[in-house]
């Protein structure tokens, strides 16, 4: 009975901590904020859930995230002015537009010649100014994330300055898992509570 109740008070204190985490989260995180690329390169991130002007596509220097033909996401590069040549805030798209144009450059041009005129043809695209609505990798799970997209970039040879920023696109803040968690720790107290006084007043 004692191995069980310690049990069920590691699993309170588990779901209390993600309940902190997600509503704290979501406290700081009300709206996206509107922030420019180039504020972002010299100051950080104002918060995590933001929405990112002034930023220029590079799509030749995005990188396929599964390293198979079964793709459904690239990490793509954004700079704040077209020839930056250091990359400080890289976003995982699921684009469908660009995930098309990158699979038709990468895998069914046969040459440099075909995928610089492919990439002309839709300069646009490819090089073109964006806004992009998403959120930081953030949390334990996000940070394990983050250090494996660190040592993809390195793989692949790409340089890694240590501010560099990661941004998922369209993702926005779990309004509700916060409350989910919290509700479900404090019942779990409360049982738990009622068990223990259920006991001592029967023995």
């Amino acid at each position: 009975m004692r191995r069980f109740r310690f049990t069920i008070i590691a699993i309170c204190l588990i779901l209390s901590w993600l309940a902190y985490a997600d509503l704290t989260l979501l406290v700081r995180n009300t709206k996206p904020k509107k922030v420019p690329l180039s504020i972002i390169e010299q100051h950080g991130p104002p918060q995590e859930w933001l929405i990112i002007t002034g930023a220029y596509r590079d799509l030749p220097e995005a990188i396929n995230m599964s390293g198979t033909m079964d793709i459904d996401s690239f990490l793509v590069p954004l700079k704040s002015t077209p020839d930056s040549q250091v990359t400080k805030l890289w976003v995982e798209t699921r684009d469908p537009e660009i995930l098309s144009a990158l699979k038709t450059y990468y895998f069914e041009l046969d040459n440099d010649e075909q995928r610089r005129r492919f990439a002309e043809q839709h300069d646009e695209l490819f090089y073109g100014r964006t806004t992009v609505e998403g959120m930081l990798t953030s949390g334990l799970v996000a940070n394990s994330n983050r250090d494996k997209l660190i040592k993809l970039l390195k793989e692949t040879g790409v340089p890694v300055p240590g501010d560099v920023t990661f941004v998922s696109e369209g993702k926005e803040p779990n309004r509700w898992r916060g409350f989910f968690f919290a509700i479900i720790a404090i019942a779990g107290v409360l049982k738990l509570a009622r068990d223990i006084k259920k006991e001592a007043s029967s023995s």
